[in-house]
């Protein structure tokens, strides 16, 4: 696992970050913050707190209520520590989490807000979250086309988040999602993913020899763009073994690939 955040042209970083690995398991967790007063900082770095105190705990079970409980528990958190005397001083977030358990057979996540979770597969691209979005919901509803999100200008409008008033419904995979060998997760927040399409992410991928130098490649392509007040931006790589083993055989290798799940 590799992680990086940078500031961009904000006057503060509001995105936050935890990986890992406890007795239960491998874990990564992302939040992106919002808020008057730069409490947006507050509200991500407390979310990402709770999510990893309880992942933590080797006495929680891997399982999808488990970590739905686990997101609803930094929600909790939030509301417990908003400023009911100014409106504009509340603070909300958007999360993404990622849990592999300790055999390294299978993975978890769940998502709430505009943070996204990429799954790379014998190199192909696939966004495993559904933004809560405004311009989501469209593209589902068949009112716009995905190409035209980028700049469309209700692009920022969350429909959930934590630290939202009212309950959230984190949006949890229903059941443990089988690893494979090689596979590839890389969790965003919006001011990484909104550079980049699919294609490119991918491309990046097949170019590097670690999580390390995927994250810097992506980086410095992001950092060349100089785009004006750009966002903060975010990042967690989490390979399972080596994707490049399974996406580009050795030149000598003319046997097909096989793509194992992993063992312990």
């Amino acid at each position: 696992m590799a992680a990086c955040s940078e500031q961009g042209g904000r006057k503060y970083n509001e995105d936050a970050f935890a990986c890992g690995q406890a007795r239960n398991g491998h874990y990564a967790v992302l939040c992106d913050g919002a808020g008057g007063h730069r409490r947006g900082a507050e509200a991500a770095q407390r979310a990402v707190a709770s999510v990893e105190r309880v992942l933590r705990d080797e006495s929680v079970s891997f399982t999808p209520a488990v970590l739905t409980q686990v997101v609803r528990g930094a929600h909790a958190e939030l509301l417990a520590h908003q400023d009911t005397d100014h409106a504009d001083a509340r603070m909300h977030c958007t999360i993404v989490v990622l849990w592999i358990d300790s055999s390294g057979h299978h993975v978890l996540w769940s998502h709430v807000g505009d943070s996204r979770l990429y799954r790379f597969r014998h190199g192909q691209a696939d966004v495993v979250t559904a933004d809560d979005s405004v311009v989501q919901r469209m593209v589902q509803s068949g009112l716009i086309r995905p190409d035209q999100t980028q700049d469309h200008p209700q692009k920022n409008q969350l429909l959930a988040a934590l630290g939202m008033e009212g309950d959230i419904d984190p949006n949890t995979v229903a059941r443990p999602v089988e690893l494979f060998e090689g596979d590839a997760f890389l969790l965003v927040s919006d001011g990484w993913w909104g550079l980049f399409d699919d294609a490119a992410l991918a491309q990046s991928l097949a170019h590097a020899l670690g999580p390390e130098q995927w994250l810097a490649d992506m980086r410095e392509q992001i950092q060349a763009r100089a785009v004006r007040g750009q966002d903060n931006f975010s990042a967690i790589a989490v390979w399972v073994g080596d994707p490049g083993e399974v996406t580009n055989p050795d030149n000598d290798d003319t046997k097909p690939r096989g793509v194992p799940a992993i063992r312990s």
